[in-house]
């Protein structure tokens, strides 16, 4: 009886202190994605300012893009374990705010610009609140989502590169509306691994969310820039 007691305690005591991991993780990935939003504008501004990102080619854009992203996102993974991980992933953001640039220039050109900026800002924090609350309640395993969802990405990619050079509108905006809906799945599923323990470094949980709110952003302000953008 007394192990039955002892075994019960520690199975207690275990659940306990997992539940306690899992919020410790959860908070400090949502404290940490919104330090990272810090640097995504600076790095967005400077671009903007300069246009240091908007003078480059789109096949220059790419390269440069392709390298500085998966190269940081790297360094991440391998200093995740130390605070040089979370000084990586704030370089990763401010690079990745320089790379919005290129995409804000032409929005900001627009009449209502910075109307279309603030709405896919509100877009994509209703986005994330929705994907968040579902992460807490649905008490379904979603660990079947992850390969598919990432096999979905890995197709938008490749079909991005297609159209820098097949330049097809029809193809543009197929890819945008995939994206919004792939990425904000990816957004519920990280999340969901998170509060189920299934990731419990909140550095990589961190560069997980914020490339999932970064693709949902993007598309977004691209779909408010072709259908709501006014010109002068």
């Amino acid at each position: 009886m007394n192990e039955g007691l002892q075994t019960s305690q520690y199975g207690s005591s275990y659940g306990a202190d997992l539940a306690t991991q899992q919020q410790r993780v959860l908070r400090n990935t949502y404290w940490l994605l919104a330090l990272s939003m810090v640097p995504t504008v600076l790095g967005a501004w400077i671009g903007v300012s300069t246009g240091i990102m908007a003078s480059l080619g789109m096949g220059a854009s790419a390269i440069v893009f392709f390298a500085g992203a998966f190269g940081l996102m790297y360094l991440i993974e391998k200093t995740k374990n130390s605070s040089a991980g979370v000084l990586a992933l704030l370089g990763f953001t401010f690079f990745m705010g320089l790379m919005l640039s290129r995409l804000l220039i032409p929005v900001l050109g627009f009449r209502n610009g910075s109307s279309l900026v603030m709405t896919a800002f509100g877009g994509t924090a209703a986005i994330f609140f929705v994907m968040a609350s579902l992460a807490t309640v649905i008490k379904r395993d979603l660990s079947g989502m992850g390969k598919f969802l990432l096999v979905g990405a890995l197709i938008l990619m490749v079909a991005g590169i297609a159209n820098i050079f097949l330049q097809s509108s029809a193809l543009m905006l197929t890819i945008l509306v995939a994206v919004l809906g792939v990425f904000s799945a990816l957004m519920l599923y990280d999340i969901k691994r998170i509060v189920d323990a299934g990731e419990t470094n909140y550095v990589t949980a961190t560069l997980h969310l914020y490339l999932d709110a970064y693709n949902v952003f993007q598309s977004l302000l691209s779909l408010l820039g072709i259908f709501g953008g006014e010109r002068d």
